[in-house]
Parts: C-alpha cells; sequence; structure tokens
C-alpha cells in the first residue's frame, strides 16, 4: 500500500498549472501532467497527504475511482453501482456531490447530482438496508463527477474535502480578496520564494485583506498552509492512513518551529483603515502576529527603504468601471514613480486585468504571465526597477522635456519628474498653454467653470471641462472621451485616454479622485437622460451671481450646460420686471439667472421630475421665492399646444433649447427638433408678448431654420455672439436663434 501510485487531479486557476505540475513533483509525485486549470498525476498516499498539508497552489485534490462512458442516466446510476463505495464510507455516514460538465444526456448538473446521490444511497440500503445522510456542510465524504461532451465520465473523491485555498487565516475579506493560492502563485511567479531565501525585504502598497501578505509569511516562516486548515474529508474517509498523516502533520510543525527564529522585513499599506484592521487581524490567525507589519498609507507616498533588495508586489484596484479609470490612471502613474524612485534595485510585481493601467508605470515590464482572477483575464507584470544611476538618468531625460519650474528633481536625489510619451507631452503643453490663454478673461468675467481643452489635438480626443466647487475653491476636472472613429484601434485610443488621464492631475494639480470620466457618443431615448452611476457627487458651483448644483458623476450631463454661459448672461441682464418662460428647462440654470436678474415671475417646464426637483434646489440655494416661480412637469410639445390654444398666458422672454431627439415613453411620439421646429417655435410664440423675445436653440449640428419660420417672424441668428472664448473651437457646438415677432 505504502508504494502503490493512485490517479489524482488537482484543480488550481488558470495560468498557475505549470507551477502546480511542479510543486506536485517537489512533494514527490512521479508523474504530473499540467491541463488547462488543472493537473494529472500518478502519486502514492504519503505523497498525496504531503501535498493536502503543503500545496500552496492546488484547489482541489481528488482521487480518481474510476473513469466510463456514460451515454444516459441509466449509464450513470448501472456505472456507479458497481463502485465499492463501502471502502470509503460508512453506512451512517454523511457525503455531499459535486458535479462539473454535462453531455447531451445529462445537461443539469443538480439533476445529474440527484442521481449521483440516489446511486450511493440505493448502493448502500441494497448492503446494509442502512443509508447514508447527504449533507452540504462539512460532509464525512465529497464526491465529485466529472463530465465532458465526448460523454466520458470520472469519478473522484475530494480528499481535501473543501477548497484548498482556504488555509482558514481569512474569515475577514475586502471588497474583491484574492484567493490565497492564487497569491501564493503570484509570489512564485515574482520569485519571491528565492528572495526570501537572500533575506530580502517585501512590501504590498494595496495589501486590502492582507493576502498576498499572508501567503508571503507563510513561504518566508516555511509554514505549511495545512496546519491552519480545520482537515475534513481525508481523515473521515475510510481509506485513511492515520500513521502518515499524523507523521507529516508532526514534521510540518517541525518545520514551522525550525524557522521561527527568521527574521524579515514584511511590510504592508493600505490607505482605508478598515482594510488595515482586516489584514492585521487575518495575519494573527495566521500565526504572523507581530513579524509583518501594516499600516495606513498611499501607495503613491511608499516611504524610503533601506534595503537593497527586495520585492513590491500587488494587486491593486482594477477599475471595471469607466469613471474609475479617471483616478486610477494617475494612482498608478504616480505609484510607479514612487517605486522607481524610492526602490531602485528592487522587483515591482503587479497583478490586474487593466493592461492600459499597468503600463502607466514609468517602466517596462520584463515578463508578464496571463492568469485568471476568477472570471477575470488578468496578468501580472514584472519589472527590474532601475538603479539610482539609472532613475538619476531618467530624471535628466525628464528634466530635458520638462519646463525649468516643473522639474523638482534635486541632483543627487534620483527624484524623476514625470515620465511621459511625446504625445502625453504634447497634450501636457497644450493644457499649459490653455490654462495660460483663459486666465484674463476667467478673471476679468469672474468664470468658475469652463472648457479647457475640446480635441485641440485630434489624438487626444476629449472635452476637459473645470468646475470649482464654490465652497471649497478647488477645482473638479469632468473628463469626456469622444467615441473615436473607426480608423483608430481601440487599443490605441485607450492608451491615449491612460496618458491624458496620467497627465491631468499634474498639469491642473489636483487630486486623482477630483477626475471624473465619461465617454461621449451619440444617445438616443431616455438613454440620455438615464443615470450613469449613484455616487451621489452633488457639489455647489458660482456663475455669475448663481449658486449652482452640480453632479459630474451620475449623468450623462453635469446639471450645467457651460456653453450656454453667455445666453444664461444674457438672461440675467435683460428680465428685469418681465415674465419668462423656460421651455425643455432641464436644471434650470436660465430660470435662475432670470430670476436673480429681476424677472416678475418664471415659468419652466420639463418632462423629468428628477431636473425639476434639481430645479427647486437651485432656486432654494440662491434664495428665490418659490411662489414667483412656477415648475410644471409636461411634456413640452403637449403642453405649448395646450397654452396655446386656451392663449391665457403670455411672456416677455422665451428660452427653448429642446433635445435633438427624444422618445421617452412619456411623452406621444418622438421629438426631431429638425422636423419639429416649426409648431415648437409657432407655439412658443402665440405666447410671446407683441415686443418679446424668443431665444431658441438646439444642439443639432446640421440644424437648418424653417424657411417657413424666416418668413413669419423676424429670425436672426446669434450662434456666434452666443459663444465663449472656450467654445470658439467648436462653434457647432449649438445654434442659437433670436425670434421676433415682425414689426408692423
Amino acid at each position: 500500500m505504502q508504494d502503490h501510485l493512485y490517479t489524482f487531479h488537482l484543480s488550481c486557476s488558470q495560468g498557475l498549472e505549470a507551477l502546480l505540475a511542479d510543486e506536485a513533483k517537489s512533494l514527490g509525485f512521479v508523474e504530473a501532467n499540467p491541463r488547462v486549470g488543472r493537473v494529472t498525476g500518478k502519486a502514492t498516499l504519503e505523497a498525496a497527504y504531503r501535498l493536502l498539508i503543503w500545496s500552496r497552489l492546488a484547489s482541489r485534490l481528488l482521487l480518481e475511482l474510476d473513469q466510463a462512458k456514460v451515454t444516459s442516466a441509466e449509464d450513470l446510476a448501472i456505472w456507479l453501482a458497481g463502485i465499492d463505495w463501502q471502502d470509503h464510507l460508512l453506512a451512517q455516514g454523511s457525503f455531499a456531490v459535486d458535479v462539473h460538465g454535462t453531455t447531451p444526456a445529462l445537461r443539469h448538473t443538480h439533476d445529474t447530482a440527484l442521481r449521483v446521490k440516489d446511486a450511493i444511497v440505493d448502493y448502500f440500503r441494497d448492503l446494509s438496508g442502512q443509508r447514508p445522510n447527504v449533507i452540504k456542510e462539512r460532509p464525512d465524504l465529497r464526491v465529485h463527477l466529472r463530465l465532458d461532451k465526448n460523454e466520458r465520465a470520472m469519478i473522484s473523491l475530494d480528499l481535501g474535502g473543501m477548497s484548498l485555498h482556504q488555509r482558514g487565516y481569512r474569515l475577514q475579506a475586502g471588497a474583491a480578496p484574492l484567493r490565497e493560492n492564487l497569491a501564493a502563485g503570484l509570489l512564485m511567479r515574482a520569485g519571491w520564494p528565492e528572495l526570501a531565501r537572500e533575506g530580502a525585504a517585501l512590501i504590498d502598497p494595496f495589501c486590502g485583506s492582507g493576502t498576498l501578505l499572508a501567503e508571503a509569511g507563510l513561504m518566508a516562516w516555511d509554514i505549511a498552509p495545512g496546519l491552519l486548515r480545520p482537515w475534513i474529508g481525508v481523515t473521515s474517509w475510510l481509506g485513511h492512513h492515520a500513521g502518515f498523516w499524523q507523521d507529516l502533520i508532526e514534521e510540518a510543525e517541525a518545520r514551522r518551529a525550525e524557522a521561527a527564529w527568521r527574521r524579515f522585513d514584511l511590510r504592508g499599506y493600505d490607505q482605508d483603515p478598515a482594510a488595515v484592521a482586516t489584514s492585521l487581524a487575518n495575519l494573527k490567525r495566521a500565526g504572523l502576529a507581530g513579524l509583518i507589519e501594516v499600516e495606513s498609507g498611499r501607495a503613491q507616498d511608499l516611504p524610503a527603504t533601506s534595503a537593497a533588495r527586495g520585492l513590491v508586489i500587488t494587486n491593486p484596484p482594477y477599475g471595471e468601471r469607466l469613471d474609475e479609470l479617471a483616478g486610477l490612471a494617475s494612482v498608478y502613474a504616480a505609484f510607479g514613480q514612487r517605486v522607481q524612485q524610492q526602490y531602485a534595485g528592487w522587483r515591482l510585481a503587479l497583478f490586474t486585468n487593466e493592461k492600459d493601467l499597468a503600463y502607466r508605470i514609468p517602466a517596462r515590464p520584463y515578463k508578464n504571465y496571463p492568469l485568471k482572477n476568477a472570471a477575470l483575464d488578468c496578468r501580472l507584470y514584472l519589472f527590474e526597477l532601475s538603479s539610482a544611476h539609472a532613475a538619476g538618468s531618467t530624471a535628466q531625460m525628464a528634466a530635458q522635456r520638462q519646463p525649468a519650474e516643473k522639474v523638482e528633481a534635486e541632483v543627487g536625489s534620483a527624484v524623476a519628474a514625470p515620465v511621459w510619451s511625446e504625445g502625453a507631452q504634447m497634450l501636457a503643453n497644450r493644457l499649459r498653454k490653455n490654462l495660460k490663454k483663459y486666465a484674463r478673461w476667467l478673471k476679468r468675467e469672474q468664470i468658475s467653470c469652463y472648457r479647457l481643452y475640446d480635441a485641440d489635438l485630434p489624438e487626444y480626443a476629449l472635452a476637459i471641462d473645470l468646475y470649482t466647487d464654490a465652497k471649497t475653491h478647488q477645482p473638479q476636472v469632468h473628463v469626456q472621451e469622444y467615441a473615436p472613429p473607426a480608423s483608430v484601434p481601440e487599443n490605441k485610443a485607450r492608451q491615449r485616454l491612460m496618458e491624458a488621464l496620467t497627465v491631468l492631475p499634474e498639469v491642473l494639480q489636483v487630486p486623482a479622485n477630483a477626475l471624473h470620466l465619461k465617454q461621449r457618443q451619440r444617445q438616443s431615448g431616455k438613454r440620455q437622460y438615464q443615470k450613469q452611476g449613484q455616487a451621489g457627487a452633488f457639489f455647489t458651483v458660482r456663475e455669475g451671481a448663481a449658486l449652482l448644483e452640480v453632479n459630474l458623476s451620475d449623468y450623462l450631463d453635469t446639471g450645467l450646460f457651460l456653453d450656454h454661459r453667455p445666453v444664461r448672461r444674457r438672461l440675467y441682464q435683460e428680465t428685469q420686471g418681465l415674465r419668462f418662460l423656460n421651455l425643455f428647462c432641464y436644471t434650470g440654470v436660465a430660470t435662475v439667472q432670470a430670476a436673480l436678474g429681476g424677472a416678475i415671475q418664471t415659468t419652466s417646464v420639463d418632462l423629468s421630475r428628477t431636473y425639476l426637483n434639481w430645479l427647486e434646489r437651485n432656486l432654494a440655494l440662491n434664495h428665490l421665492e418659490s411662489k414667483k416661480h412656477f415648475l410644471v412637469q409636461a411634456d413640452c410639445r403637449a403642453w405649448l399646444a395646450q397654452q396655446a390654444q386656451e392663449q391665457r398666458l403670455s411672456y416677455d422672454v422665451i428660452f427653448m433649447d429642446p433635445p435633438t431627439f427624444s422618445n421617452s415613453k412619456r411623452m406621444q411620439g418622438t421629438l426631431d427638433v429638425q422636423r419639429d421646429q416649426e409648431d415648437l417655435v409657432h407655439h412658443a410664440m402665440s405666447l410671446l408678448t407683441s415686443d418679446g423675445v424668443l431665444i431658441f436653440s438646439n444642439n443639432l449640428r446640421g440644424f437648418k431654420i424653417s424657411p417657413a419660420l424666416l418668413e413669419a417672424y423676424e429670425v436672426k441668428d446669434i450662434s456666434r455672439a452666443t459663444l465663449d472664448p472656450d467654445f470658439e473651437r467648436r462653434p457647432k457646438i449649438h445654434q442659437c436663434f433670436e425670434i421676433r415677432h415682425p414689426i408692423v
């Protein structure tokens, strides 16, 4: 029995198969062949036990009982009835069944698991009249059936009884924790076992729940993962050899005791204090309390190290949503800059699913490994951080490309200025040029919200708007990425976006979390009004005399159309003592400006209750009496038609800014501003006093005013006059007309 070879199947995360095969051989397997997501091999029971206790990479250890071709449910029952289940399980014991895969005849894993359960229960009933219990949690035996499309079936026993990644120390986890065996695989790929033997240091700057730190500590102090785990499965299996097992456990305990004297410098940092507390609790359960330090801190502020050699390894945030990339791009770049400056001679291992974020690190990876993290396709990027001499050279190169006042490096400090591509440097130069260009105008007009950049460089197709918080006086940056044309490869557009997101915080001197990113593309139907997120990040800005609420994260638009600033300025100046109507009012900024300018009455109409509530808040911010300002939730077309028919209301100034197109379910039919302009304008003009003015605006680039309107009214195209300097590069951003009744 001691020399008998069994067939085993070991599962693991995809990408770790070769490492697991090597590990299995090092633990005594005589054969270990990598497959996708698993390793198949042969070993004695003692070697299998050693793997259960010592494997850092395996998820499951399955002992194969038999294989067969199964073409039907009846075939399955007959085959399973022929297995000697009494060799593995007591009749009064308990078991659970896991099924993976399907065949044409066995297409539902839950139903197949019930059939396996019935076959085992029937076996014991026929044998002794007793039957084992089926339980999901901590059964005596876990049975595993694997099926494939070729109708091949394999029945195995899961000797671990549970996934081997569950070491037992991590009762608490962060928002997106690594599995323990995947963390161990990253450390092995990064060369930590070899570095640890040399006495090298290790740092995880985004440590989260501390999984990488714990696994690194287990390796450094020669602690077997199996010593931490509450064992089920193998010890209740009837084929279990207690002598082998006890000897191996005692050997593992002796190795842990022998290594306890070792000293390593292992540290973790996380900016979330709750994550720090979780890490410390997990490390304590792993037996590593006091051996590994964990502190609150940002990755981009890592302290300098005195160790000449070490590993910085981390699983930073991935940025699965578009709006998260804005902050993460600069975080990755600042973090990469920091480790280049402070950890020369070290190795950096970065695990992420976002290639473009990885390449924000100002160094070229010498190796990368594809790996699965649950369902995510990720890669581990390995960098050798430059020596102090090379870092100094990098600083000199950067200094040559940067204005002298922007280079913070001092001779001998090896602190490099940002290292950007030629394109990124061009973008930075353009942003600085625009900041200087607009400075006097902004100060003269007291403008705090404006467009800084609008695809000035075609390669960087972005609109960049700055909104200054009226309370903190700190700018927030709204970045809109225009959908790239088909001629631009997606990966190239993505790379340029990442470069821009890296440049912006440095040039604008704002933190990464002040960037808010959206992708601008043609909207249809109600999608243009839908929420884009749930951040609830409202803050107050100032426009002239008005205080206004904006939100840069949750909606496609921010609550303030910057291009209409001159129109609103005119409304403020020319509505004193007049009655004002705002159609398609959105968040009512034009209403607020008219009210502050002295309008004696305003009416604002919009179909969206969300925007009318927003307008209510804007009115309250400016202490405007609600009884003078009427808010109407209605389809503007239907409301206009009704008011035109009743002829009861009249207004001195009307502002109408309809969407280009809408097919909201709450309105009848669709709205097309080109098609419907005549009805809209005729009905609005019927509510306008004889000497009043209708300001009619829209954002359709190819809009043509109807000849019928030109014939019926005095129409003046004022589009150019309604653009401030920050929108002169995009004169078609809106078209605006002043429409009056003809002079009789």
